[in-house]
């Protein structure tokens, strides 16, 4: 991938320039547009490329990789998510789609308690970002609140006070705030929470899912029963039979699409920095588990454009995998987080969420079926190079800028001090990188339109469909 001096018009569909003109590019207080694709494009590289200054590159260096950023976005190559389009080179500086917010048992305890995050939540979507929560913290309907002998109200009424909060305010000023609620599914009110949604005009601002634990799946293959834990005491106070309760779950998935499930146990055996926490809760699509206070920029490549004489073209892929690693780590310099928890821990494990797109495109141009075996094992290979040169690439920026501060004691440290598993055994061999996580594949709704791809790993819609944009 080359610099560009590319001027003219982009190779931008009819689709696309009706989102960015509604959606990304800079307006006038009548909220007419005052630059064009190819000027956000510009605006968007310059501010990606304006970190370098700090390891040392000089004016034409800085410049030479603005125009590389350039390039990559004008020829649909490479999307930055949303917030990054809209806000890069502009006041407000907030570039990561994906954050994680703690939500404790207290009303308020001038930092993570329910109403604390509540303000911190909107905060987040006004700067253009979306959130997940976990609120398996909370006491469940009905309990003692002994400050004031009075009972709990539950997880189920504060998501729908988060949720109403979101209805009125939106994400940069230019899209509805969206978020994840999470609930364990051996907190005691599991049941009410995996129902919450049966009435489609409830809580429409949250997907909802069901942290479900390894001592759960278990009960479920045998047929057994498991306990409810009272998050406060942490003492068992009922058992459900797990088949019932799953038979609940796939029933309000079959009806409504949620509750979702995401399989906690097995997020936090690969959490890269399990001495920082645990991963409680995803960001709203479900993609990124994160930390409490953690974040994640997110950009995707565009797979049905590395296509060359039938096959992929792994070199030219390679190039532009390095090129996006590069991108996204510069991102976690240029941002103006919302927070300073977290901008702190944004800088101390530098993760980032390299994806793809395009990926249904690909398949035709080679020639295979999207559910053929072929197709599959392709996918597999694909995605393998993809995470495997994000990887070469942050060992290289490590090499010129330092591993992310926290690398000693995460999953890919050295031996003497790197988080082991269960069993004292490494999770991942020793790397230094340079970002504590790499790789997440994302919806990309709307930056696939701008790219003129198929979204994410989705299959295409059909051979040709007709696109209602909301504004």
């Amino acid at each position: 991938m080359t610099a560009s001096s590319r001027t003219g018009t982009l190779d931008l569909s009819p689709n696309a320039v009706t989102v960015l003109e509604r959606r990304y590019l800079l307006k006038d207080d009548q909220g007419k547009p005052v630059e064009q694709p190819e000027d956000l494009f510009w605006r968007v590289a310059r501010t990606i490329a304006e970190p370098e200054r700090r390891y040392g590159a000089s004016d034409k260096a800085v410049e030479g990789l603005a125009e590389t950023f350039f390039e990559l976005m004008a020829t649909r190559v490479w999307m930055p998510n949303s917030p990054t389009l809209m806000n890069a080179g502009r006041p407000l500086g907030q570039l990561s789609a994906c954050f994680v917010l703690p939500v404790d048992d207290a009303l308020s305890n001038d930092r993570s308690g329910i109403y604390d995050t509540l303000r911190a939540m909107a905060l987040v979507h006004q700067s253009g970002g979306g959130t997940g929560f976990s609120f398996s913290r909370l006491r469940p309907k009905n309990d003692v609140v002994r400050s004031t002998m009075g009972v709990a109200s539950g997880p189920g009424s504060f998501m729908k006070l988060y949720d109403a909060s979101t209805d009125v305010v939106k994400q940069g000023g230019t899209r509805r705030g969206a978020n994840m609620g999470i609930l364990r599914v051996d907190h005691p009110d599991i049941l009410e929470f995996i129902t919450c949604k049966d009435d489609l005009t409830q809580v429409t601002n949250f997907n909802i899912s069901v942290a479900v634990t390894d001592a759960f799946m278990r009960a479920l293959e045998e047929g057994a029963a498991y306990d409810l834990i009272h998050p406060r005491t942490g003492a068992a106070v009922g058992r459900l039979d797990a088949r019932e309760v799953f038979r609940k779950i796939v029933h309000g998935a079959w009806k409504t699409g949620e509750p979702g499930v995401y399989f906690i146990d097995r997020a936090n055996q690969y959490n890269p920095v399990p001495h920082l926490g645990s991963y409680e809760a995803t960001n709203p699509c479900g993609e990124q588990p994160l930390l409490p206070y953690d974040v994640c920029n997110l950009g995707s490549i565009n797979l049905g454009l590395f296509v060359k004489e039938g096959d992929v073209d792994w070199d030219r892929l390679r190039t532009a995998v390095h090129l996006c690693t590069h991108f996204l780590d510069n991102v976690i310099d240029a941002n103006k987080y919302p927070l300073a928890d977290i901008d702190d821990l944004a800088k101390r494990i530098r993760r980032i969420g390299l994806g793809v797109m395009g990926w249904a495109e690909l398949l035709v141009r080679v020639g295979l079926p999207y559910d053929s075996d072929e197709g599959v094992a392709l996918g597999r290979r694909v995605m393998e190079f993809v995470d495997e040169e994000a990887k070469a690439a942050s060992e290289k920026l490590a090499e010129q800028r330092g591993v992310f501060p926290e690398w000693e004691r995460s999953i890919w440290g050295p031996d003497a001090t790197c988080a082991r598993g269960p069993k004292g055994e490494r999770v991942r061999p020793m790397r230094r990188l340079r970002n504590c996580n790499l790789t997440t594949v994302a919806p990309t709704g709307t930056i696939s339109i701008i790219a003129g791809c198929s979204s994410g790993i989705e299959p295409l819609f059909a051979v040709a469909f007709m696109r209602n944009q909301a504004g």
